[in-house]
């Protein structure tokens, strides 16, 4: 298939704000590619290359297309693929050098239009609309399956290409290979925000509470002495948390899937603050004096697998219970089962005496639905709060000379893709996180505009505000009162973020 195929239908998605029309046109790109072809539209259309970062940032990428056009398409997305392949694996000395020219010869291959898909591509800045949604369900289309299979199989893969090149070659019996499987971890089952406890209850009624603690969502797979441990963003940090994996490495068992979080604890118990856990996280040297000097606990809430038993159509009730079967108690985060909503905001009372967030209010019925932020599990928090995506930032003034300070904040559009700017902040940030922000968006960049630098929309940041008022400064109709940052969420993704929707629903209760 050639590239062109894949910028046209790009631009027609673009150029058409009817979902379901998004949705024909991206099956009929699908049904006219081989399975493998298909699987590398999909990951494109959708933002993502299977090789994830190549190591080329935007100067690199402006170097590489200074380089006439091709008059005509004739790029093939396999000669694209394998490009992109070979660029990410040149490492040491000249590999930045190495990588212009390898981009630059296969831009030297592509049309003006092409070369801009492509840029885009590497950028992380396709906002065509073909978000995983509406590619999930032309994956559907495409395949003839129905839509919630398609993407309930996404959800446990993790992975919509993958699914996508299953689908259309080996149709439903190839979405039934996608359950739980021992070291492919699952997206994360998700919760919807409710306004108090009493919303909680009304809405669940009988229900589990758990504690919700500010630490970091951990996946932990183990198959007898080998155990894994996972992100909330699917990446493997093993060996930087040993003390979680000996923690499940003693259990009596041999197969086991767990759902948890992962916190450092002061020496009187109560949370440090997220940041020192997320500080675990990222580092794989001199692990030991680190663990010393911040060890993690383990608590969990959820079990996926059982000695190769799947768990994820079972009750919750029945899973947990399962748990507390196979874990001892000081791995089980502390949870209450009642209908009494009094009882529960005394729950919630002792969480935030402790230290923690608030609670997590689950239907007991409810199968564990990955990837998905549905009805069956409710957080609880005090504050409002919202994640959201950094769009660009504006050079500082005064004492913050030379340090990108002033954030413009996005919540993510589902249906029409992108992200729409709900206003900007410079509140709420320390020295230390200006410091670390200001490399981390400068790495991201993409553009600027006079004292304003735009920037890939991938860092996501918890904003605490005071309400949500109607504005027609920007698009989206709403903007945030006296938004400050509370912390990065280096362990979410920008399709993580809160969305213009919640925002909106927020606005519409305070009217």
């Amino acid at each position: 298939m050639l590239l062109d195929a894949i910028v046209r239908a790009s631009r027609d998605v673009t150029e058409t704000s009817a979902r379901s029309r998004k949705i024909e046109r991206l099956a009929a790109l699908l049904n006219d590619a081989a399975p493998a072809e298909a699987a590398l539209a999909v990951g494109w259309l959708i933002g993502e290359l299977p090789q994830g970062r190549i190591g080329l940032g935007p100067a690199a990428i402006n170097a590489a297309r200074d380089v006439t056009a091709a008059t005509a398409p004739a790029l093939t997305i396999a000669t694209v693929d394998e490009a992109f392949a070979g660029i990410a694996d040149m490492s040491g000395a000249g590999s930045t050098r190495a990588r212009v020219t390898a981009l630059r010869e296969l831009f030297a291959l592509a049309t003006a239009t092409e070369q801009e898909f492509l840029s885009r591509l590497i950028y992380g800045e396709l906002r065509q609309g073909a978000l995983e949604g509406v590619m999930a369900d032309a994956v559907a289309r495409a395949a003839q399956l129905p839509a919630a299979d398609v993407r309930r199989a996404a959800q446990r893969a993790g992975s919509l290409p993958l699914v996508a090149r299953a689908a259309l070659d080996e149709g439903a019996a190839g979405l039934r290979a996608f359950g739980v499987q021992l070291f492919r971890p699952l997206q994360p089952m998700l919760a919807k925000p409710a306004d108090d406890m009493a919303d909680a209850m009304s809405r669940l009624g009988h229900a589990a509470l758990d504690y919700k603690l500010d630490g970091a969502r951990i996946q932990v797979h183990r198959r007898d002495d080998d155990v894994r441990v996972y992100t909330r963003r699917l990446n493997d940090i093993t060996p930087a948390v040993p003390e979680l994996v000996e923690s499940v490495r003693t259990l009596p068992i041999r197969e086991i899937v767990l759902d948890g979080e992962a916190i450092a604890l002061r020496p009187d118990g109560s949370p440090a603050p997220f940041q020192v856990t997320m500080s675990r996280f990222g580092s794989r040297v001199d692990v030991d004096r680190l663990r010393a000097d911040t060890p993690l606990s383990a608590f969990f809430f959820d079990m996926l697998q059982l000695d190769g038993d799947s768990m994820l159509d079972a009750p919750s009730s029945a899973r947990f219970d399962a748990m507390r079967q196979a874990l001892p108690a000081p791995l089980i985060i502390p949870r209450l089962v009642t209908g009494d909503e009094a009882e529960a905001t005394a729950f919630m009372r002792r969480s935030k005496d402790a230290g923690h967030e608030g609670i997590v209010a689950k239907a007991l019925d409810a199968v564990y639905d990955a990837g998905r932020r549905g009805g069956a599990w409710l957080k609880v928090k005090q504050a409002d709060t919202l994640d959201l995506v950094v769009l660009a930032c504006e050079w500082g003034n005064g004492r913050r000379t030379g340090w990108l300070s002033n954030l413009h904040l996005g919540a993510r559009d589902p249906q029409n893709g992108g992200f729409v700017m709900l206003g900007k902040t410079f509140k709420g940030l320390t020295d230390a996180i200006l410091e670390w922000q200001t490399a981390e968006l400068l790495a991201r960049e993409i553009g600027r505009e006079g004292h304003v630098v735009h920037v890939r929309p991938e860092l996501v940041v918890e904003i605490a505000f005071e309400g949500v008022q109607a504005s027609a400064r920007y698009p989206g109709g709403v903007a945030l009162r006296f938004a400050r940052v509370k912390r990065y969420r280096s362990d979410k993704t920008a399709t993580h973020a809160d969305t213009i929707d919640r925002v909106r629903a927020i606005h519409m209760s305070s009217t």
